[in-house]
């Protein structure tokens, strides 16, 4: 898998992280550093381990899958970009609570952070069946899952959920065309 592909991945994932981090910035009447490291680092992990536990659980059932796997990697990406779409076109409050304040309870956040990373375990699975460094890979999600959390929570703050929707969109559409590309060359191949 190509680094391209990584990072559109990660991309894709980060996109939950992104808009939850963006309405909590908006709630946050007196940001400080501390907190927005803190939200940023629990996404960041969040996003780095759960492939990492989807991909051993699918590496462990590889071999019952091994003819079908292009098509679960495509049925995961599909069905994780499918419901990005759906949340960002016809739900309306993601912000994981109503209340103004000045920080986030560290239960709200461990919710939050586990709620996000589904789509990453989900990811990891599909990972499972391609020939993939999975550390690699979910560092670069971490990674980029960390330093896009942490802007939008100071963008957030500065702005407000503008952008909430068009990330969910389009990390939900690199989802689904990532879906397709593996479907394609695996059938072509």
């Amino acid at each position: 898998m190509s680094l391209w592909t990584v990072l559109l991945i990660a991309l894709g994932v980060s996109a939950d992280a992104f808009a939850v981090s963006l309405a909590r910035g908006l709630k946050i009447r007196t940001l400080r550093w501390g907190q927005a490291l803190l939200i940023a680092g629990a996404f960041g992990v969040f996003q780095a381990v759960m492939p990492i536990l989807g991909w051993l659980l699918g590496s462990a059932f590889a071999s019952v899958i091994q003819d079908y796997d292009h098509w679960v990697a495509f049925g995961l990406l599909v069905l994780v970009g499918g419901k990005m779409l759906w949340e960002a076109l016809f739900q309306h409050d993601q912000s994981g609570g109503d209340e103004a304040g000045d920080g986030i309870g560290l239960h709200e956040l461990l919710v939050l952070s586990l709620a996000t990373s589904i789509d990453a375990l989900a990811v990891g699975i599909s990972l499972s069946v391609l020939d993939v460094n999975i550390w690699m890979t979910a560092g670069i999600i971490g990674v980029i899952t960390f330093a896009l959390s942490l802007g939008a929570v100071f963008i957030g703050h500065r702005v407000g959920v503008r952008f909430q929707r068009p990330a969910e969109v389009i990390g939900g559409l690199i989802l689904i065309g990532i879906g397709i590309s593996i479907l394609v060359e695996h059938l072509s191949a």
